[in-house]
């Protein structure tokens, strides 16, 4: 009886796996998209973005005040768009990653330009804005799976045979 219920999960995982690494590139590629497009068409309607008065701030700083905080918001929302629509497309992918790790560059700035806005105590207590920031992390990951696959690389649910 416990070997029936051994091969039947056997089975079932051979197959979830499988799935899974027929889809997860994907599914990884395409969520990653949305919420790249989400959060960029949100930018484009003053007072939707949380991260709006932070993303203004700190691009009219790296900017040394060459680019005002409403025109930083429009070209911030322009540039994730653009790179959630290449992530949605699936074209021009290794562009569209460049553009996202550039975005991310900027986007976790702040963490360093403004502690006292991201930090209940720094560097170990984060506001609501500086987890906001800190999640970019699992962004940046995201990409970087992406980006092991714009040659023709592929996940596999077996080992390979080396």
């Amino acid at each position: 009886m416990r070997s029936t219920y051994l091969s039947l999960y056997k089975r079932i995982d051979h197959r979830l796996t499988g799935w899974m690494a027929r889809n997860g590139l994907l599914l990884l590629r395409i969520s990653l998209g949305l919420i790249f497009f989400w959060f960029g068409i949100l930018k484009f309607f003053p007072g939707l973005s949380s991260a709006e008065s932070i993303a203004a701030r700190t691009i009219t700083i790296l900017t040394f005040s060459i680019i005002p905080g409403r025109l930083a918001v429009l070209l911030l929302a322009i540039w994730e768009c653009i790179i959630g629509i290449g992530l949605l497309i699936g074209r021009g992918m290794r562009l569209t990653l460049l553009l996202l790790f550039v975005q991310m560059l900027g986007t976790i700035t702040p963490l360093f330009i403004f502690p006292g806005e991201t930090f209940v105590i720094a560097p170990w207590v984060p506001t609501l804005e500086g987890q906001y920031i800190i999640k970019n992390i699992v962004l940046i990951s995201a990409g970087i799976v992406l980006g092991a696959t714009v040659r023709g690389g592929k996940l596999t649910a077996e080992p390979s045979e080396s």
